[in-house]
């Protein structure tokens, strides 16, 4: 009988968190239905069409690909960290289900034929730290999204007046055990447009414990930065703004009061010249 390894009784261990995807997984696992349920009622508002195929870019270990599978969508994920694809591969052999998993880029690739939605709904983006991947990420999922299907986009803003110190902490628990992630940003630089952020996580399991600490840049958004951004990306048109709340009937607008912000974007349809016919 294979025995599920035990965390070390003490030390810190400085290691991508993104490398311990068991622990990952577990730290965002209450989010998990709500974020799903969105996504759900954002493609029956926006797409004219039903939604069968999901994108998920930069997927991680695989929470809403997993659950999506469930719920009869085919879905495809993709990510740069392998420890965290062999733990949604294994996940969905474990489940008996069936997902388009692989590795790559969230600014270079390319998929064999569209789909009709995607969705990356936790500031994976704002890992791209230049203007140009940013744009580039953008352009290849409209490069791979049927015209009129919707891009789900969801990271933090910074409004000009708030507060560059931040720390978040949470709990979540899985039978004996139970991950207490803190999240604090270290440093901040508004004009270079970069943040840095601390990950702690405190893994405890009966007597034994794990620390794991990670440190990473992320890119900064203020609200006239996106309107920038996705001027640059023509393919895209924003059709509405939410928070983390999640609550499909009450869009927001998008201003310097938002902070926690999920974009609809909707690739736009192809100008048709005199005579032709749109394919569907």
């Amino acid at each position: 009988m294979k025995h599920r390894p035990q965390p070390p009784r003490s030390g810190v261990v400085q290691s991508s968190w993104y490398d311990a995807p068991q622990y990952y997984d577990l730290a965002f696992r209450s989010e998990t239905q709500p974020e799903a349920d969105f996504i759900e009622s954002a493609c029956r508002k926006y797409c004219a069409f039903p939604v069968r195929q999901l994108l998920e870019p930069a997927c991680g270990t695989g929470r809403l690909v997993t659950a999506l599978a469930a719920r009869g969508y085919r879905v495809t994920g993709f990510d740069l960290s392998e420890p965290a694809l062999a733990y949604l591969r294994r996940r969905l052999v474990r489940r008996k289900l069936e997902a388009t998993v692989f590795a790559a880029d969230m600014a270079d690739f390319v998929l064999p034929g569209p789909v009709d939605a995607a969705y990356n709904t936790f500031d994976s983006f704002r890992h791209l730290l230049t203007e140009r991947d940013a744009c580039r990420h953008l352009q290849c999922v409209a490069d791979n999204l049927r015209p009129g299907g919707i891009y789900i986009l969801g990271f933090h803003l910074l409004p000009p007046d708030a507060s560059e110190e931040c720390t978040e902490r949470w709990t979540e628990r899985q039978g004996g055990m139970q991950v207490t992630v803190t999240l604090r940003v270290v440093s901040s630089d508004r004009r270079r447009r970069r943040e840095t952020i601390r990950i702690s996580l405190l893994v405890r399991r009966g007597e034994n414990q794990l620390r794991l600490r990670d440190e990473f840049p992320l890119r900064l958004y203020a609200a006239r930065q996106v309107r920038q951004l996705l001027a640059r990306v023509p393919a895209f048109e924003l059709l509405d703004v939410y928070d983390f709340w999640y609550e499909i009937e009450h869009p927001l607008q998008l201003n310097d009061e938002i902070s926690d912000t999920v974009f609809i974007l909707r690739k736009r349809q192809p100008i048709l010249r005199s005579g032709e016919r749109m394919r569907s």
